[in-house]
């Protein structure tokens, strides 16, 4: 029996997408490498997190160089993308319209890529640098280390990461919907290896890139799940850590929610809890805002903004050779590789909600609206976060000591309608975790069916239902420590992004390579390209009549059949 043959180059995206055929051999050696993999990790914990651990501290230590320059390159491409000619290209056809509305296509990107960081991270890490300044610049609890605080802070949450996933979102998306490859990360390297990327090495990055975003996911769930219950017992009063019980069954719940949601569509499921996590998320922040120190949060954001555009080109080629490798690779390399390990999940699906925006939109949208709203979240949390500690006299070190997922509901019991607002902040925990679950089954489905962008329901939810359960036998296999398998299962995800980096960069290239030969009146002002057409097509005309090609038709000349006696 023969195996359905991958997406043809010259196919044009179909209609009937779940017709496309599923690839069985990425499907099932990806599935089977999954099994593997959580089997190692359930029966060999220790030995697991040790090797992931040793395998870690090689790469970031050798390599935090490279992470670094490609996470700059990143940034400066996109940056060039946007202010070239090469901007005006559709992704898609030329006369193709955008899917979603603005408000909903950046709502949906926003909380797919990094929204439940952001209430993860949004107090516990201005609040560590401010205690632990980086590289040891500043004395710790000072308003100097709450500068750089808020700086570091900026700029592991800003223009970086985002010009990570918008570069590779916008090469997916380009091949994708104007030269019909499909949503694949390995259609996208058809520049630069031809054929090859339908034969074994294509199908192999179309693996790896599934077993990124199934663990990579699967750990975040894990991770919210904690926090879920650490925001339980705030409102209820009682103790839930080390609960593997009810981690788990807000696991169970979480995955029920999300795996509907995706089967749901795109246009409904995801759209719909996006929108709803976008107003909650706008809602607490302004309380916050409003109950808060309103002026000093107001001062933090924008002395922050003019550090961080100041100190941006040295913090982002700093690589510890001179002093402070330690930190960096704890942290700035750290957040790098996890960036990079998260681009095929979410590159794929900006990539999947993007089609017939241009190439200047996207980056526009992609990279500078989730940079300015990252800062003024962690502005408004961070910022509160620090006024307690170096205003009104609150131990924040000792709260942070208690566990960084704890971070955030100890910051709102110091504010009016603390218990509202922690249930809202536990609501959106738990939809940002839906959002981005269902969004990650959506592209593993996708990556499974040759990269059609409605992958068949039963591939969404086997990779749904995946993802809950690699979570939870991750927490049990912790042992007392629930966090000790989810940090072997995150460490293993950051090493994936090692060799993902070399493709990362290479579908760069690819894009290059396609847009330079992209005819020159794509790459035109829509209006100046319809007046070139008008133009042209005026010249033509006039030429085909002085020629004698096509009847001259004046004013004064009779036209046949009209009526001549009057």
């Amino acid at each position: 029996m023969t195996e359905p043959a991958r997406t043809d180059i010259d196919r044009p995206p179909s209609e009937d997408d779940r017709a496309v055929p599923i690839d069985w051999a990425v499907f099932g050696v990806a599935a089977a490498l999954s099994l593997l993999v959580l089997a190692y990790g359930w029966f060999n914990t220790a030995g697991f997190s040790a090797a992931g651990a040793a395998a870690l501290a090689w790469i970031t230590g050798n390599f935090n160089w490279l992470f670094v320059l490609a996470s700059g390159g990143f940034v400066l491409f996109s940056a060039v993308l946007a202010v070239s000619r090469y901007g005006n290209i559709k992704l898609g056809p030329d006369d193709s319209k955008p899917e979603f509305s603005t408000f909903s296509w950046v709502s949906m990107m926003f909380a797919t890529g990094m929204g439940i960081g952001l209430m993860f991270y949004g107090v516990a890490e201005p609040l560590t640098h401010l205690n632990t300044p980086p590289m040891d610049m500043a004395e710790p609890g000072t308003e100097a280390a709450a500068h750089l605080a808020m700086e570091y802070t900026f700029f592991h949450w800003a223009f970086h990461p985002w010009a990570i996933y918008a570069v590779i979102g916008l090469t997916i998306a380009y091949f994708a919907y104007r030269k019909g490859y499909g949503n694949l990360i390995s259609g996208t390297l058809r520049p630069l290896i031809g054929h090859h990327a339908t034969g074994p090495g294509g199908r192999a990055i179309d693996m790896i890139a599934i077993l990124a975003t199934l663990f990579g996911s699967a750990t975040s769930l894990g991770l919210g799940a904690l926090q879920i219950t650490g925001g339980l017992a705030h409102v209820f009063g009682y103790e839930t850590g080390g609960n593997l019980t009810l981690a788990v069954g807000v696991i169970a719940f979480l995955t029920a929610c999300f795996v509907i949601s995706a089967v749901s569509g795109v246009d409904r499921g995801i759209k719909w809890l996006s929108n709803a996590n976008a107003i909650a998320a706008a809602l607490l922040a302004l309380f916050l805002f409003v109950v808060g120190p309103t002026v000093f949060i107001l001062g933090v954001f924008t002395e922050s903004i003019g550090g961080y555009l100041a100190h941006l080109p040295a913090m982002s080629f700093r690589t510890g050779a001179m002093g402070g490798n330690e930190w960096l690779s704890g942290w700035t390399i750290f957040y790098w590789a996890w960036w990079i390990s998260w681009t095929p999940f979410v590159g794929m699906f900006i990539a999947r909600i993007s089609r017939g925006r241009t190439i200047r939109q996207f980056v526009i949208f992609v990279i500078l609206v989730p940079s300015l709203v990252s800062a003024i979240w962690f502005s408004i949390f961070g910022g509160v976060a620090i006024d307690l500690q170096l205003h009104r006299g609150v131990d924040m070190a000792a709260r942070l000591a208690e566990g960084q997922e704890s971070a955030l509901f100890n910051t709102l019991s110091d504010f009016p309608m603390s218990t509202i607002t922690v249930a809202l902040a536990i609501f959106l925990v738990a939809i940002f975790f839906v959002t981005g679950a269902d969004s990650a089954s959506i592209v593993m489905g996708m990556l499974s069916q040759n990269g059609t962008p409605e992958p068949k329901r039963w591939l969404v939810v086997f990779w749904g239902a995946a993802t809950g359960a690699v979570a939870a036998i991750l927490l049990y296999s912790g042992g007392d420590d629930p966090k000790a398998g989810l940090t072997a299962l995150q460490t293993g995800v950051i090493l994936i992004a090692g060799p993902f980096l070399l493709v990362l960069i290479a579908m760069c290239v690819a894009l290059w390579k396609s847009l330079r030969e992209e005819p020159f009146n794509a790459t035109l002002q829509p209006t100046m390209r319809r007046h070139m057409e008008n133009h042209i097509s005026s010249v033509v005309v006039t030429k085909m009549e002085d020629t004698g090609a096509i009847p001259i038709i004046r004013e004064d000349t009779p036209r046949p059949g009209a009526d001549t006696t009057s």
